[in-house]
């Protein structure tokens, strides 16, 4: 694993985390068990093909074929969106506005692999949802990770787009849109691999704000939580107001701009 971080150092930020990831999923066994109690016996033989395909470039959470977000773990795959970390600040900014009440429906525009719908229903167990998607790998994938997490008799798994706001009977709207301005550089890692449709909005990244801000249809106490990029706090702060809507930006644990929590009007 030393020497395989050495070599990832130079397609990584990450690279003894991504070595100890690999070679965990190399023996079959879960990184902690990996690193409390490390199986004897010869280096796997697929270990280097995996440190190969990292070399690549190829995401981790492609090449192991699953990730963690929130306190569930998902299947991904080419052609969905990773789950990342920074929108977990997403349920977080939830958990907030509902506090010791639960949301009755959640709806996830975008769903991708299920992971902002998937890790609100595993927090309020009561809680319905509907995740929509134009993707159809993101469609399969989002069902098979509600099937797996026990979640198919709660989430709704179906083609949509943004117009799904308008329905105006979800208390917790969730969407991570498309928000990378046309022509950015991107990394290797997420240029090459991650899908595009899910990345790119328009020549400034505000395209699909455009679109959600005036179909969100909110019930009273209701509140829709929207990721945006770093630098997209105000523009997109002022979609939303325009549109009527009460307007927080929360932050990442970085102290990034990262999500827009839009509430009805009091």
């Amino acid at each position: 694993m030393a020497e395989a971080a050495r070599r990832l150092a130079e397609a990584s930020d990450t690279p003894r985390l991504d070595a100890e990831l690999l070679m965990a999923h190399a023996l079959g066994v879960e990184r902690e068990r990996l690193l409390l109690d490390p199986p004897q016996g010869p280096v796997p033989a697929a270990f280097e093909t995996l440190v190969a395909r990292r070399l690549a470039h190829e995401p981790v959470a492609y090449i192991v074929g699953h990730r963690a977000f929130w306190t569930i773990d998902l299947v991904v795959g080419p052609g969905v969106l990773i789950p990342r970390p920074d929108s977990e600040t997403l349920i977080e900014a939830a958990v907030e506005h509902f506090g010791g009440r639960a949301p009755r429906r959640v709806l996830d525009m975008g769903v991708g692999s299920g992971a902002l719908l998937l890790a609100a229903l595993a927090e309020w167990p009561e809680a319905t949802g509907l995740g929509v998607d134009q993707s159809e790998a993101a469609l399969a994938t989002a069902a098979a990770n509600a099937a797996r997490l026990g979640m198919a008799d709660r989430a709704r798994i179906e083609r949509g787009s943004w117009e799904a706001a308008s329905a105006g009977d979800f208390d917790l709207v969730l969407c991570n849109p498309p928000y990378i301005e046309a022509g950015a550089v991107l990394p290797p890692d997420v240029a090459d691999y991650e899908p595009a449709s899910a990345l790119f909005a328009g020549l400034d990244g505000l395209d699909d704000y455009r679109l959600i801000a005036p179909a969100l249809q909110l019930p009273p106490g209701g509140v829709a939580c929207i990721e945006i990029g770093h630098d997209q706090g105000a523009p997109v702060r002022t979609l939303f107001e325009l549109a009527g809507y009460r307007v927080q930006i929360k932050r990442d644990l970085a102290g990034r701009d990262r999500c827009v929590v839009a509430t009805p009007p009091a």
